[in-house]
């Protein structure tokens, strides 16, 4: 299980949480996307909108989880949807008893049914973000090639570290992502070398900028079918491949 975790909002979570998704299904995974995120714009940018049970009945209402996934146009790749009544989640998870383990209780339940699950988390570092911490076994963290990139990046590992030390002591940072890059402008470059000398884990891939890839979510679709041939499509299908050869190497380990 996998969280895509960053409180600075726009960076990119929901859309690499999408065609990440997308692109390890192409490669014959099974994979789930857990929407976690009141915005619900992984379940908008995957062309799902529901009345019914979502992921705020799975945590505040004990509804299983497996009982709110639903198909996608993309073979393969599930979803829990998520609606806006998540919002409400973080007042209501206040007064319950192990509140940080809500989500984990109902999701580890779906271990063992899916080669990927994929947690699209709010921009916060509140209860649902540390629920989603906590059920997770790693966090992958999209950072967008702009100014200030760094911005927040210390506040975000010092909440790993308190959540591995006294919530989820096996969640590791499986690397950042860097997103959004313009090939075209110095800054960009200037970024992600500054990103990479703090962080030695971050992920060979890039994601570059792309209006293609901005267009996707308003027809439904991962860019790898709004778009199969665009740089965009072909960053995800080589971060895919990077991420399973990255599992098949600490399997080996």
């Amino acid at each position: 299980m996998i969280a895509l975790a960053n409180q600075k909002g726009g960076v990119g979570k929901t859309t690499t949480a999408i065609n990440l998704g997308a692109s390890l299904a192409k490669q014959h995974k099974s994979v789930l996307i857990f929407d976690f995120d009141p915005q619900a714009n992984s379940s908008a940018g995957l062309g799902i909108r529901i009345d019914g049970a979502s992921t705020y009945d799975v945590v505040v209402n004990d509804v299983p989880a497996q009982d709110i996934v639903v198909e996608t146009g993309v073979e393969g790749l599930m979803l829990a949807p998520a609606t806006p009544a998540l919002a409400g989640a973080e007042v209501e998870l206040v007064p319950m008893m192990a509140r940080e383990f809500r989500l984990k209780r109902a999701i580890d339940a779906l271990r063992g049914s899916y080669d990927y699950v994929l947690i699209d988390c709010p921009p916060s570092l509140g209860l649902l973000t540390v629920n989603a911490l906590t059920a997770a076994d790693e966090v992958i963290v999209p950072v967008q090639c702009e100014y200030l990139a760094l911005e927040g990046l210390s506040q975000l590992t010092s909440t790993l570290e308190l959540v591995r030390r006294n919530l989820n002591s096996r969640l590791q940072l499986r690397g950042l992502l860097l997103t959004m890059f313009d090939g075209r402008t110095n800054l960009s470059q200037q970024v992600a070398d500054e990103v990479r000398s703090h962080f030695s884990n971050t992920f060979k891939t890039v994601i570059p900028r792309s209006v293609r890839l901005s267009e996707a979510p308003s027809h439904g679709l991962p860019i790898t079918r709004y778009d199969p041939s665009s740089r965009a499509s072909k960053a995800y299908d080589e971060f895919a491949e990077e991420l399973i050869a990255g599992s098949r190497t600490e399997v080996t380990a």
